[in-house]
C-alpha cells in the first residue's frame, strides 16, 4: 500500500497517515448549520472528504466517515423567528434540504450523519466531565468553558490567547470568569421555542461541544482525520480540541485537515457576504458529475475561484471525459499507460492533490486516444470511480440513459412552452451528464457529447 500523507493544520506540516486501529480510518467532517438552504460553497467539504474516504478504500483501508448536521444553533432560532415558524420545523426542512442537495452530487452518503438534536445525551455527558474536572463552570444556568485551565490553548489556529475573540459579542460577559471563556450550554433565553433538560437547567448545548460529542460518539477519541472548512480553524475547531483533550485526556484527532474557501471577487462565499449561489441552483445549472469535476480541479487545501466560466470549463471536461469513455473497450487497459494510472494515485497519496491528479488522468486519455485499435477503459474507470465520477462513463454506452431522455423530453416542452430559460438550463444539464440535443427534422435527438 502507498504511504498516504495530509498536511496536518495542528502541526502546519504534511504528515504521513498513521490510523489508530490498523487498516482502519475514521474521519469527522463539519457539516452545515441547517437554518437555510446550503450554498455552492458548503458542497466542497462534502466532496473533498467522501472523495478521500473512497480514495482510502480504493487503498485497502477500511474507512468510516462522520459527517454532522447541526440543527441546533442560534442562526436557527433567528431564522425561524423571522420565519414566524418553529425552529425545529425549520431545521428539520432544511435538513432534508441538504440531503437531497448533496445526495445530487453523486458520491453517496457518509456512513454517519447525527443530528445534534439527537445528540444531546453524549454532550450533557461531556459538558458534566468538564466541570467536574474544574474545566467548566455554571453561571446562571449557563455553562462556560475556562479556557485558561488548558494550557496550549490556541495551538491549532496559532493564536495568542490574549488576541482572541470568541465571537460571542456581549452575550454572557456580566456571567463569565474571563472574556475568553466560551458557552458549553446555554440556558432558554426569550424567544426560544425548543429546549432540552440539563442538570443545570433547560437550554440547549453551544456549538462547538456538539461536534465534539458526536465525534466521539461514532469515532472515539484520537481518531485519524478532523476535516472542515479552513474559516473554522478558530473559534470552532480550536474549541472542540479543547474540549475532548481536557474532558477525555487525549486529543479529540490526529490530523486536522481543513479545506479551502470557494471566492467571488476575492472574497469568500458565504450567506453573511450575501454572494452566494445555492447547491441546488447550481447543479440545475451543470449536473453534479461536473460539480464535482470542478471541485477536484483545485488542491483542497487552496481558495477556488467560483464563476460561470470555470463551470463551463468543467462541462466541457466531463463531455470529453465520456466521450473518451464511448471510444474505449471493456477490457483491461494496456500495461504500458499504467505509470499514467499509478501517477493518478501517487498525486492522491500525496495531500490529496485531485488536481495533480486530474492532469494524470487527462494525460492517461490523451495516450489512449493516440494508440491504434481498442484500447481497454479499465484504468480510467478505475481513477473515475475514486472520485466519484464513474457516472460520466455511464452515459457513452449504447443509448441514453433514462434520466436523459426524460431531460431531453422535458426541454423539448420548454421549447414548446416558449420557455426559453428553462430549454437551455436543461440543455446545460443534459450536457453535464455527457450528451448533446440535437434538433433535427424528426424532432431532437440525443447524441453523446463531443
Amino acid at each position: 500500500m502507498r504511504e498516504i500523507r495530509l498536511y496536518d493544520t495542528n502541526t502546519r506540516s504534511v504528515r504521513p497517515l498513521e490510523p489508530r486501529d490498523p487498516g482502519k480510518v475514521g474521519i469527522y467532517a463539519c457539516g452545515p448549520t441547517v437554518y437555510a438552504r446550503v450554498h455552492v460553497g458548503n458542497a466542497r467539504p462534502f466532496v473533498v472528504f467522501s472523495q478521500l474516504k473512497r480514495f482510502l478504500e480504493h487503498e485497502g483501508l477500511e474507512a468510516t466517515l462522520v459527517a454532522n448536521i447541526t440543527d441546533i444553533n442560534d442562526k436557527i432560532y433567528d431564522a425561524a423567528r423571522a420565519a414566524g415558524r418553529p425552529s425545529a420545523e425549520l431545521a428539520e426542512e432544511m435538513t432534508a434540504r441538504y440531503l437531497d442537495d448533496t445526495g445530487r452530487l453523486g458520491l453517496g452518503r457518509p456512513d454517519h450523519e447525527p443530528l445534534a438534536s439527537e445528540s444531546v445525551d453524549g454532550i450533557v455527558d461531556l459538558i458534566s466531565t468538564l466541570v467536574e474536572g474544574g474545566h467548566a463552570y455554571e453561571a446562571g444556568g449557563d455553562v462556560y468553558f475556562r479556557v485558561r485551565s488548558l494550557e496550549g490553548y490556541g495551538g491549532l489556529s496559532g493564536r495568542d490567547v490574549d488576541q482572541m475573540d470568541q465571537g460571542e459579542g456581549v452575550e454572557g460577559a456580566d456571567r463569565k470568569e474571563d472574556p475568553l471563556d466560551f458557552a458549553l450550554w446555554k440556558a432558554t433565553k426569550e424567544g426560544e421555542d425548543t429546549t432540552w433538560d440539563s442538570p443545570w437547567g433547560p437550554g440547549r448545548p453551544g456549538w462547538h461541544i456538539e461536534c465534539s460529542a458526536m465525534a466521539e460518539q461514532y469515532l472515539g477519541v484520537d481518531f485519524d482525520v478532523h476535516g472542515g472548512g479552513i474559516d473554522l480553524v478558530f473559534p470552532h475547531h480550536e474549541n472542540e480540541a479543547a474540549q475532548t483533550l481536557a474532558g477525555r485526556g487525549k486529543p479529540l484527532a490526529r490530523v486536522w485537515m481543513h479545506n479551502g474557501m470557494l471566492q467571488l471577487a476575492d472574497a469568500k462565499m458565504s450567506k453573511s457576504v450575501g454572494n452566494i449561489r445555492g447547491l441546488g441552483e447550481v447543479l440545475d445549472q451543470v449536473g453534479g458529475p461536473a460539480l464535482v469535476l470542478y471541485f477536484s480541479g483545485g488542491h483542497y487545501r487552496q481558495p477556488i475561484a467560483f464563476s460561470d466560466e470555470r463551470l463551463e470549463e468543467a462541462v466541457r471536461s466531463a463531455a470529453r471525459i465520456t466521450e473518451a469513455g464511448r471510444r474505449l473497450g471493456p477490457g483491461e487497459s494496456p500495461e504500458e499507460l499504467a505509470p499514467l494510472r499509478d501517477a493518478f494515485f501517487a498525486a492522491l497519496a500525496d495531500d490529496f492533490n485531485t488536481a495533480r491528479a486530474l492532469a494524470a488522468l487527462y494525460d492517461w486519455i490523451r495516450e489512449a486516444n493516440r494508440r491504434d485499435g481498442e484500447v481497454g477503459g479499465s484504468h480510467l474507470r478505475e481513477m473515475l470511480d475514486v472520485l466519484g465520477l464513474a457516472s460520466l462513463l455511464e452515459a457513452g454506452g449504447d443509448g441514453p440513459p433514462a434520466e436523459a431522455a426524460e431531460l431531453a423530453e422535458r426541454r423539448d416542452a420548454a421549447r414548446g412552452a416558449r420557455d426559453w430559460a428553462e430549454a437551455d438550463r436543461l440543455r446545460d444539464e443534459l450536457r453535464a451528464m455527457g450528451w448533446e440535443v440535437r434538433d433535427g427534422p424528426q424532432g431532437p435527438e440525443l447524441v453523446a457529447a463531443g
